[in-house]
């Protein structure tokens, strides 16, 4: 009874904060038929309406917005206790909710957060990868991984000393028919693979080089919005390809991709583990961040 109680308040505060069922059910895990009926049977308990549904928005009502000023900090309370309570396990367990941007977790999948999970088989990691900054705390995320420079001022730092830098790639093949550019403006006489950012804008390709920096509106046959497909589009002949070294290091080894203006793409930030300032933090939040410093360390 009272962890079904306490899942409702969670979602409430949820709804609140996001400003939508679907948001929300996302958040949670659960669906959103689910979760609209678990509010409806709460709100006939109360006797009291608390969100303004139509089909376009939801909004607390004046009764709704009492409830969540005076539920919200309790809820909080509750949590804060049952994290001090986990914080004295022996065994981590549990789930850790990590937002990264796709290549980064790409970078430390193998050997920061399945090495974890295979050492500590009883916490869950869910991990979201995207492409936009996100407020972890505001979406309920634990940890978040992104370049260094990218790390929000107020936050916890772990620095994981990776070399990131991007690199220009393409088929041995198309390097043969087409030739091969040695300086960035070469790329306007080239086919390239053009990529598209998250907010959907086209994006230019960035070289810098003994202090002086360049950006490139390539053109091509082809417009993509994530970095596989850019591989596969140049080992395929496609054109040149701008994607994160890290992705196309074994095709390069393998020599099924050739890099070139490498001199044009200097190192990038490193990554960094980041959170929040936590008091009494879970068993499996403490083993995760050691586990991230003693990658860091080699």
């Amino acid at each position: 009874m009272i962890r079904s109680v306490l899942a409702d308040l969670d979602a409430v505060l949820s709804i609140a904060r996001l400003g939508s069922f679907r948001a929300a059910a996302l958040d949670l895990g659960v669906s959103t038929t689910a979760l609209s009926n678990s509010i409806a049977k709460l709100e006939q308990r109360l006797g009291i309406r608390l969100f303004n549904r139509t089909t376009r928005s939801v909004s607390l009502t004046e009764a709704g917005k009492t409830f969540v000023d005076r539920v919200g900090p309790a809820v909080t309370d509750i949590h804060d206790a049952m994290l001090a309570a986990q914080s004295l396990q022996e065994v981590p367990t549990g789930t850790l909710r990590i937002n990264a941007f796709a290549t980064a977790a790409r970078e430390v999948m193998e050997p920061l957060i399945l090495s974890f999970i295979q050492r500590y088989p009883q916490v869950h990691v869910d991990l979201v990868t995207e492409g936009r900054i996100v407020d972890i705390v505001a979406a309920g995320f634990d940890l978040g991984l992104r370049p260094a420079d990218l790390v929000p001022a107020d936050m916890i730092a772990v620095p994981l000393g990776l070399k990131r830098s991007n690199a220009v790639v393409a088929s041995p093949e198309f390097l043969r028919t087409h030739g091969t550019p040695t300086v960035p403006t070469d790329l306007y006489r080239f086919r390239c693979i053009r990529a598209r950012l998250p907010n959907n804008a086209l994006f230019r390709w960035k070289f810098e080089k003994d202090g002086n920096a360049v950006q490139i509106d390539v053109q091509g046959s082809i417009t993509l919005d994530e970095s596989s497909l850019v591989r596969i589009a140049a080992q395929n002949g496609v054109g040149l390809g701008y994607v994160m070294e890290a992705d196309v290091r074994e095709d390069i080894a393998a020599g099924r991709l050739v890099r070139v203006l490498e001199d044009w793409t200097p190192f990038l930030a490193p990554l960094a583990l980041y959170y929040p300032g936590r008091k009494n933090p879970p068993a499996a939040f403490t083993a995760f961040v050691q586990a991230a410093r003693d990658f860091a360390k080699g």
